[in-house]
């Protein structure tokens, strides 16, 4: 006997995928009695849930602690239907942008209990950051279970309404995209002074990656971390009075793109 959750994973693409690797690797479900359901799953996906007794593309019935939805959102009409009957009593947990819970709910006949996950890319190598929202009928333990499983794909964030799901796409899903802009830039920079390309692509993405492990580990904040490393009146100040001083070029230039996601994100969703 074991009381790790039920799951079926409906969808083992990029995002199901990794939930999966995580999932086994951290020992989050009860394999033997878990399932995957992916027509088109692929070979290591294949010799995954193998190796791992998991169940691939059975019979879609029997009872699961939770449906995961890890499918294109285009599909969800077509698709989520026919697992109505499992998704009945279970918490369903949907990974898909662009589908509200109501609109969920109706393609699973009426699924009671749901949630909606906004992962981002660093999920696929267990570094990614969750918002979720889930509706009053899932109980504590259930919310619970959710966090379980979504800290298999990184940290978790949960949201007190379905509209802050739009922010949190605005803030982290579309957040990495931000992130590979800023190294982009600064090794174009770095180019332009007339340094050799693949030195200043180098120099970027260690910069980056590595400001990004310190904030991840140390106790200080951003904004105390970006004072610690800027000495009065020297080069770093002089690239930040460009970037961010009176003007604040930098936060305007972010507030205007959050919103613009954000209100992106809330015209996507039905």
């Amino acid at each position: 006997m074991t009381n790790l959750p039920k799951v079926a994973l409906i969808g083992a693409g990029a995002m199901g995928g990794a939930m999966l690797r995580g999932w086994l690797e951290n020992g989050a479900v009860d394999t033997a009695a878990s399932a995957v359901f992916d027509p088109s799953a692929g070979e290591p996906m294949k010799a995954l849930c193998t190796e791992h007794g998991l169940l691939l593309n059975p019979e879609i019935s029997g009872q699961f602690d939770a449906v995961v939805i890890a499918i294109k959102p285009q599909m969800a009409e077509a698709v989520l239907p026919q697992y109505s009957a499992i998704a009945k009593g279970a918490v369903v947990i949907s990974v898909m942008a662009g589908k509200s819970v109501a609109r969920i709910s109706e393609f699973l006949g009426g699924a009671e209990k749901t949630a909606r996950v906004m992962p981002n890319l660093p999920a696929a190598i267990g570094k990614g950051v969750s918002g979720v929202y889930a509706v009053d009928q899932v109980s504590a333990s259930e919310r619970a279970m959710i966090e379980t499983l979504m800290q298999a794909t990184g940290d978790v964030v949960w949201v007190d309404t379905e509209k802050e799901i739009d922010f949190v796409t605005a803030i982290s899903g579309s957040g990495p995209a931000y992130f590979f802009l800023l190294t982009e830039a600064l090794a174009e920079a770095g180019i332009a002074l007339g340094m050799a390309p693949e030195k200043a692509h180098a120099l970027a993405r260690a910069t980056c990656s590595g400001a990004g492990s310190l904030v991840a580990k140390d106790e200080r904040s951003a904004a105390d971390m970006r004072r610690a490393v800027t000495s009065p009146g020297g080069t770093t100040e002089a690239a930040l009075n460009v970037l961010d001083g009176d003007e604040q070029a930098v936060r305007k230039l972010m507030n205007k793109a959050l919103e613009a996601a954000a209100k992106r994100a809330g015209e996507l969703t039905d």
